[in-house]
């Protein structure tokens, strides 16, 4: 229409041509000489009204913002009982929202930073050839991990479960610059952990000392426990901050571990294999890959680069 009323054609022969009403082409021509280009653009329609109302989407961010189980039946409760349908419900809540699964976390020291910096200031005083091991415990079920997975479509897994559950605590330490890893299965309790601090001491006979960081758990604060450290001044206990497991390296070799036995129905004998497999399969170097423990606020600055132990 703009373009053959600039060759000079009226707006009734316009229309003929383009089979429309004279005012529609009188419109649209004032609309361009009076706003340029811009005028040319579709406004707002009223249209039909939105389902819910305007201020559904708004409703339903603010009461996603509180805790709880949000379903749709339960954020179709909570808003009123809107009339619509649970399609139109869907995809109103999915302009705001996701469905996502929630995630724990650890509460945290209120002296994390205190403690952290304790820690680090008593690495940088050990002598040379010191060794360092952070360590930590996790239980392994003969009930299987369940974790998702790709599956056929139009199936689901079945992972039978045991007759009777049984659980086996799995005592692990790694070296922070080597990567040497060294475990033992047992028990939750203090003999236990006491024979793990053995097999570390026979690990390295020649170090001038040997500290472990642990976490706050009671068998490490048990009596049998200070007794042994008091029988071998080698050996020292670094202990880290209460509610921060995610300083400990080693929390991402259970990762790793968990992940690996996860979906398989086995024996006892056989999940005992599988958590002594993981453990041989695996080198030192990518012991050291899984764990990063350079990424733990326990170490101090450039500390992963030290080699004196791997020499």
């Amino acid at each position: 229409m703009v373009l053959l009323s600039l060759q000079g054609l009226p707006a009734a022969q316009i229309a003929a041509l383009l089979e429309c009403h004279p005012a529609t082409v009188r419109r649209w021509i004032g609309r361009f000489n009076t706003e340029g280009m811009a005028g040319l653009a579709d406004r707002p329609r009223p249209g039909r009204p939105r389902l819910g109302g305007t201020r559904l989407a708004s409703r339903i961010a603010a009461l996603l913002g509180r805790p709880g189980p949000w379903a749709l039946p339960r954020i179709w409760r909570y808003l009123g009982r809107p009339e619509v349908s649970m399609r139109t419900l869907y995809r109103r809540v999915a302009l705001v929202a996701i469905w996502r699964r929630p995630k724990l976390t650890a509460r945290g020291d209120p002296c994390h930073d205190h403690v952290v910096a304790g820690i680090v200031a008593r690495l940088i005083e050990l002598p040379r050839r010191a060794v360092v091991f952070a360590e930590d415990e996790t239980h392994l079920n003969l009930l299987p991990h369940v974790r998702a997975s790709w599956t056929p479509r139009g199936t689901r897994p079945l992972v039978p479960t045991p007759g009777k559950n049984r659980q086996v605590t799995v005592l692990g330490a790694i070296e922070v610059t080597t990567g040497r890893w060294v475990y033992r299965l047992g028990r939750r309790r203090a003999a236990d952990f006491i024979a793990l601090l053995n097999m570390l001491t026979e690990a390295f006979p020649l170090a001038p000392a040997i500290v472990v960081i642990c976490d706050n758990d009671s068998i490490h604060h048990a009596r049998a426990v200070a007794r042994y450290l008091d029988k071998h001044p080698r050996m020292e206990l670094l202990y880290g901050a209460r509610y921060s497991p995610h300083d400990n390296p080693v929390e991402r070799v259970w990762a790793g571990l968990k992940n690996y036995v996860a979906n398989t129905a086995v024996t006892w004998p056989g999940r005992l294999r599988q958590i002594h497999s993981f453990f041989h399969n695996r080198s030192p170097d990518q012991m050291l890959d899984t764990a990063a423990p350079w990424t733990s606020p326990w170490l101090p600055p450039g500390y992963e680069q030290n080699f004196w132990n791997a020499v």
